[in-house]
């Protein structure tokens, strides 16, 4: 593989490493949405300032004129409903459970593939969600699978749930492809304005700690817009995108460690378990890739 495209995807995927912290951190301080509302708004910022660098304004004027009611979807499912739901998921439960639960979303996709996109239901899609969504069950009842006591069970389906609004933000993607930081700026951007009357309504425009809205900040670049251009100039460089693709699964473990470190959030067994099949379910998934 190119080494500067594995340099810019191991950048990503250590800035995807440290949100999980973030996230729960933040949320320590403010509301799941305040924490969406600053981390998208800082989007909304870096990636005007990409697109305007490199000359896409127009382009994302002409495709917003073309298709208003289709950016309108995208940005109602992802940022909007995706990160409000997986961010109350990080609120109620521990950030190793919530994040290993989000992970479902590319399982979740290769189902979302058959009824919207026509693709064929294989055996290994069938061993795939079977490992995975068992992966979840182990992390749902915390390794107490004969039983099945629930620890959290709202928490457990918010965070798995959140998978169907991210998977079908990016069926509607493959369905109808536009450049991608355009295409971005407009989910943003389309975004904000929901946000904030959300906002309005639930009186989330009040002060907050300084520590609260360098985390919402952060997150917005690090998790969302800045991750996101490295990894689609990683991808743009890679000669072999699978294996580049594979590098994120990295990302679990050193997250682990910083949560275990900075949060002070031991790590559980029945989280490596249920991260390893869902992890397992997924490659399983993109075996026949």
């Amino acid at each position: 593989m190119n080494r500067k495209a594995v340099l810019l995807a191991m950048g990503c995927v250590l800035m995807w490493s440290t949100v999980a912290s973030a996230f729960k951190l933040t949320l320590s301080l403010i509301s799941p949405l305040q924490m969406l509302w600053l981390a998208v708004a800082t989007s909304c910022g870096i990636l005007a300032v990409a697109a305007a660098h490199q000359g896409k304004l127009q382009l994302a004027k002409d495709y917003l004129r073309e298709s208003p009611g289709y950016f309108l979807l995208l940005a109602v499912l992802n940022p909007t409903a995706y990160y409000l739901i997986l961010f109350a998921a990080y609120d109620l439960l521990p950030a190793q459970q919530a994040q290993a639960l989000n992970y479902t979303w590319a399982v979740m996709l290769s189902i979302l593939a058959v009824p919207f996109l026509g693709q064929s239901f294989t055996l290994l899609n069938g061993i795939s969600v079977v490992i995975a969504y068992s992966g979840v069950l182990v992390i749902a009842t915390q390794g107490d699978l004969l039983s099945l006591d629930f620890q959290n069970p709202l928490g457990v389906a918010l965070g798995a749930g959140s998978s169907i609004f991210f998977a079908s933000y990016w069926i509607l993607n493959t369905r109808k492809p536009h450049d991608a930081v355009a295409s971005l700026l407009l989910c943003f951007g389309l975004s904000l304005p929901i946000l904030s009357v959300l906002m309005f309504i639930q009186d989330g425009f009040t002060a907050m700690p300084w520590q609260a809205l360098a985390g919402g900040i952060y997150i917005g670049a690090f998790e969302m817009s800045l991750a996101f251009l490295l990894w689609m100039n990683a991808l743009r460089l890679s000669s072999n995108t699978a294996q580049l693709s594979n590098l994120v699964y990295l990302s679990p473990p050193i997250s682990l460690l910083l949560l275990a470190v900075i949060v002070g959030e031991p790590v559980m067994i029945s989280t490596i378990a249920g991260l390893v099949l869902i992890i397992g379910g997924v490659l399983v998934g993109q075996a026949k890739r």
